[in-house]
């Protein structure tokens, strides 16, 4: 059982939303300005609190000597503030908080910034002077959301890898994403980093949590994990750093990792996690003990995020804080985008306050926001609560998006159970009818969970086997015959040929289907994790991304080059109906205006009707033909890619008459475009 934190603060009663005064109005946290600097600590039940003055971020390092200790004041709204007459930027600082049973807390400042080493003090930071070189002239980039294809990565995986060809200081570190002209082992032939990206041509990077986290240890950089572990979520991660004592270092070199990924044309999307954090003994529970967390009847701590302490969103205090926070993040550090995690575990009302808060900033529209709309279980929240789950998706914001699960597990099969086959790799029978509906992003009526803007659609992730492995073991896991160990790794061979197949029908459906295109980094040669699907802690080298595989895999990687490259010329494809037509057997075809994707999982080929495709909006059900694209002499339909082709851009297959049969050749996805009429 897990066990609260004691003891609760005096008056905090179950069921009651809101006991102590609230801090709506007041900054909290250090704050410089003109006149000096001002701490205010919310901490209403709080008997006394002593603000801590230092010379550093911990008590180990050299040099380190309090400076001052200074008793604060409680003021009407349960904050407790200080002022000083002096600019205390540099300087560290904790609270001593006391309470009237006898009870004495050290806490940093959950409001906090900036912080030392490990994140145990926070750190006084004028702002401005963290701002690198030509910082006030960083743009977002203007990429529709429509052109908006998304590679998921970690910092430190980014540039881990010793192939990589970036500068050792800078390996696992903001400061790599800085190198735009890496390439494998620094010879100059196979792109590596910024560079590798460009010519990916996706137009996003989601990065895994760069907040401050309390997983790993920042002095050790043998240390590795996914960071979904928040301690200071206002501060950046100082592993990832390279200098972690120094609190304002951190925040200049996350800075200049996202200018340069703005300055190559990469919209950068932050990972967030504000459902639950590393320890139940956090800073907002030091501070407000049995406030900021979810309790279960019995007292004991919630558990709907499998981490032990689901935090309270639906209150008051808590909600300004996470509006503030990424508001703050897109404000200070111009992200571009937010992936909230566990969203199911958010309250709706906080999810709509932060997307009209972030609407509120100069080009704030622009912002993404999407989540996983579920939980790990059930969470105890408080009486006429309503959680942005599946259940709660009709009362969000019509542009706060979320992850789709039934595209994923359609193409693939389910991901908790790795044997379990989808449309590409063993049951397109039954998963027909399901591909049909995820290329038109589920909008049938039947099936709507909003419109193509809100629906991510993946088919892999950070969670979970990586893509290829899924492949691997659905397909041949249960062949004794077959070394799973060599599929992993590609080794050359029917096997591999076969995954490679699959691998291909599953991102053409992904980017051809409407809405948010979205993959793990590595997808696109085949990334695997030798069947570990649960890597958040299992070391640099394997979650690293692999330059020497990406290399290797050149047919793969070509192909998903070729494929989103055709999205990106191809905007229509985000949010126009996809119309499915009869197809033979477990055959999938749809039309969007003037292309057609054909998809053949068998073993055998298959051939289609021009008219079926032809026709496919002769039917009044569906939207209009946007005018101009048919003609009264229709040309012939080009085939422009062809997944089994050696090069995908330039495939053989003949044109097709509008009254002729598409070739739908056995194990491959091809996507036709229709001639515009010239008048010839």
């Amino acid at each position: 059982m897990i066990q609260a934190f004691e003891p609760l603060s005096e008056g905090l009663e179950p069921g009651v939303a809101e006991p102590f005064p609230l801090c709506l109005e007041r900054q909290l946290g250090a704050e410089v300005t003109e006149s000096g600097t001002q701490f205010a600590l919310w901490a209403p039940s709080a008997k006394a609190v002593t603000l801590r003055l230092f010379t550093c971020g911990s008590q180990q390092q050299t040099g380190d000597r309090l400076i001052e200790s200074v008793a604060m004041q409680l003021q009407d709204d349960g904050a407790w503030t200080a002022a000083f007459d002096r600019n205390l930027d540099g300087v560290y600082y904790d609270f001593i908080v006391d309470f009237a049973d006898g009870a004495s807390f050290r806490s940093a400042d959950p409001w906090a910034r900036a912080a030392g080493i490990n994140g145990r003090r926070s750190m006084v930071v004028d702002l401005p002077r963290t701002d690198p070189e030509g910082w006030a002239g960083d743009e977002r980039p203007h990429t529709p959301l429509s052109e908006t294809m998304v590679w998921e990565a970690h910092v430190g995986s980014f540039s881990n890898n010793p192939h990589g060809g970036f500068p050792k200081e800078h390996q696992g570190k903001f400061l790599a994403f800085t190198d735009t002209q890496t390439s494998l082992d620094g010879d100059g032939t196979f792109p590596t980093g910024i560079a590798y990206l460009k010519r990916l041509g996706v137009t996003a990077v989601q990065l895994l949590p760069f907040y401050d986290y309390g997983s790993v240890d920042e002095s050790d950089a043998r240390q590795f994990n996914w960071g979904y572990d928040p301690l200071n979520y206002n501060v950046p991660e100082g592993s990832f750093s390279t200098d972690p004592y120094d609190g304002a270092v951190r925040i200049t070199e996350c800075k200049r990792m996202i200018q340069a990924l703005h300055a190559a044309g990469f919209k950068v999307i932050m990972d967030v996690v504000y459902n639950h954090m590393y320890s139940a003994d956090n800073w907002f529970e030091r501070t407000v003990p049995g406030y900021f967390m979810r309790r279960n009847e019995d007292g004991t701590l919630s558990n709907g995020s499998g981490c032990g302490d689901d935090m309270a969103t639906e209150r008051e205090m808590f909600r300004r804080f996470i509006v503030e926070s990424v508001t703050y993040w897109a404000r200070e550090y111009h992200i571009d985008g937010f992936r909230f995690d566990l969203m199911g575990l958010i309250d709706v009302t906080t999810m709509n306050a932060i997307r009209a808060s972030l609407d509120a900033l100069p080009g704030g529209r622009e912002i993404i926001m999407y989540g996983e709309p579920w939980a790990a279980a059930s969470t105890a929240t408080l009486a006429g609560t309503d959680l942005a789950d599946k259940q709660g998706l009709r009362l969000l914001n019509p542009r706060i998006g979320h992850f789709c699960d039934r595209t994923r597990d359609a193409i693939k099969g389910h991901v908790f159970y790795s044997e379990l086959k989808g449309y590409v790799n063993g049951d397109a029978h039954t998963n027909k009818p399901l591909i049909e509906l995820a290329a038109d992003a589920w909008r049938a009526p039947e099936t709507n969970e909003g419109n193509a803007g809100q629906i991510v659609q993946y088919v892999s992730a950070h969670d979970d086997l990586t893509l290829w492995d899924k492949l691997s073991v659905s397909m041949f896991g249960a062949d004794g015959a077959v070394d799973l160990q060599a599929l992993y790794e590609a080794e050359p061979g029917e096997q591999t040929e076969r995954v490679l197949e699959a691998n291909k029908l599953a991102a053409g459906i992904i980017y051809t289907a409407a809405g948010l295109p979205f993959m793990l980094s590595g997808e696109e040669y085949g990334k695997t994790k030798h069947g570990n699907d649960n890597s958040f802690d299992s070391g640099k080298e394997v979650n690293q991304i692999d330059w020497v595989r990406a290399a290797r895999m050149g047919d793969l990687l070509d192909f998903y080059r070729t494929l989103i490259a055709l999205r990106r010329a191809n905007p229509d494809w985000f949010s126009a109906e996809h119309i499915a037509v009869e197809a033979p057997g477990d055959t999938v075809a749809y039309r969007v205006h003037d292309t057609a994707v054909l998809i053949n999982p068998g073993h055998n080929g298959a051939a289609l009707d021009a008219r079926a495709i032809e026709q496919a909006y002769a039917d009044d059900a569906h939207d209009d033909l946007p005018a101009g694209t048919q003609s009264a002499q229709p040309q012939a339909w080009t085939c422009v890619l062809d997944s089994t082709s050696a090069d995908p851009a330039r495939p053989m297959l003949e044109a097709v008459r509008p009254d002729g049969v598409f070739p739908m050749p056995a194990r491959a996805l091809t996507i036709w475009k229709r001639t515009p009429n010239t008048g010839a």
